[in-house]
């Protein structure tokens, strides 16, 4: 893939803006569980950072995803993995399928405060037996007059307590699992929606997650993204954009806790000499720091076939399966170098290993990948 001037800018600007916005209050959005979303998103929609692929009508940028790509790696510089994940979910997550099928009405509506940053928004998939089984969930919206009533619940929902709007998959019909389904977005001050309390999580604490529960929800059928019966097709597609991007923010995320590990070891004395001299150490750093650009090699590869409209469907499953996996790795092996200060709560690269854990679960876990990859390789058995 090659950068031009203009991507080249919206990595500068997506840097400065975490340097100077972000990473200075991470330790004290993480001690509170909860960063400020709306003045961060609005922000950000200020710079224009929230639409870069989005239409220009409703404000957007109108770029390919080539520079979404760009704007994702450097969502990896944050100290805190929540603000990233975050932000992945209202650009990636919850507003590509109404970007691309909602009609223009609903973007007119919707999307672009989502792309102003006046308003944020969550994904509605998950429940609580339905993870990465899209298909099982069980939340639905019957038609009643010119109205959808919603009842259900979706767990594990990233920005739920800051949200103003759902992007909410549920049962419209009693058909087929992959052919009942329809995206429905939900403003979350409708009557009949209520909260858990904030989930105590192992890692992406600053991220406010909870539990959302529906019942006898009222919204208008207008707010239908799209046909009836194609929310499954939709979310399967909103998930590439989702997994493209979870390989991106990592990639730089892994590199900063390699070059805060070369950083420190090369000032920790132990033995007479800084740990960094120990071959060991450097010849382990190098290895990872490859593997690191291996992942990069294939995001971007992944991210020029989506962009040139190819299926990249097991390509992005690859990287989203390699940067779950070689996170674990990278972040495990820098704690090693640290020694005792690893092992503190406030170390940046145990944040770093706590936070990037969710990469093999979220999104789809590691073997719903494997699954899509054995599929896409003709290997899974027949009949």
């Amino acid at each position: 893939m090659k950068f031009t001037e203009q991507h080249n800018a919206i990595r500068e600007t997506v840097a400065r803006f975490i340097d100077n916005e972000i990473n200075p209050h991470v330790d004290a959005w993480e001690e509170a569980g909860i960063f400020p979303a709306h003045e961060v998103f609005r922000k950000m929609g200020e710079l224009g950072l929230l639409g870069i692929t989005k239409p220009e009508e409703y404000g957007g940028l109108g770029l390919d995803y080539s520079y979404q790509v760009v704007f994702s790696e450097e969502l990896g510089r944050i100290g805190a993995g929540g603000v990233a994940m975050a932000i992945g979910v209202q650009v990636d997550m919850a507003t590509p399928a109404l970007a691309k099928y909602g009609s223009d009405a609903l973007r007119e509506k919707y999307l672009t405060k989502a792309i102003s940053g006046e308003a944020v928004f969550s994904i509605g998939v998950s429940e609580p037996h339905a993870g990465s089984d899209v298909a099982q969930i069980k939340t639905t919206a019957v038609k009643d007059g010119d109205d959808y009533v919603i009842n259900g619940t979706k767990m594990w929902i990233t920005n739920s307590t800051q949200a103003d709007y759902i992007c909410l998959l549920v049962n419209t019909s009693d058909g087929p699992a992959h052919k009942n389904k329809s995206l429905i977005i939900v403003p979350t001050d409708t009557p009949g929606i209520s909260f858990s309390e904030r989930l105590n999580k192992f890692g992406m604490r600053c991220s406010d997650t909870a539990q959302i529960f529906f019942d006898d929800v009222r919204v208008p059928q207008s707010n239908l993204i799209g046909d009836e019966g194609m929310g499954f097709t939709y979310q399967m597609q909103q998930f590439q954009e989702e997994r493209l991007h979870a390989a991106a923010a990592a990639i730089k995320g892994m590199e900063c806790s390699v070059q805060s590990t070369i950083e420190y070891t090369r000032e920790r004395i132990a033995f007479g000499k800084p740990l960094l001299d120990n071959q060991v150490i450097h010849f382990r750093l190098a290895e990872l720091q490859t593997e690191i650009e291996c992942l990069r090699a294939l995001t971007y590869d992944a991210v020029e076939g989506y962009i040139n409209g190819e299926d990249v469907t097991m390509k992005a499953s690859m990287a989203k399966l390699k940067s779950g996996r070689l996170a674990r790795t990278v972040h495990d092996a820098c704690m090693q170098y640290w020694g005792g200060m690893g092992y503190m709560w406030d170390n940046p690269v145990s944040r770093a290993f706590r936070d990037s854990r969710l990469g093999s679960i979220g999104g789809g876990a590691d073997e719903v990948m494997l699954g899509i990859i054995a599929k896409k390789m003709g290997t899974l058995p027949r009949g």
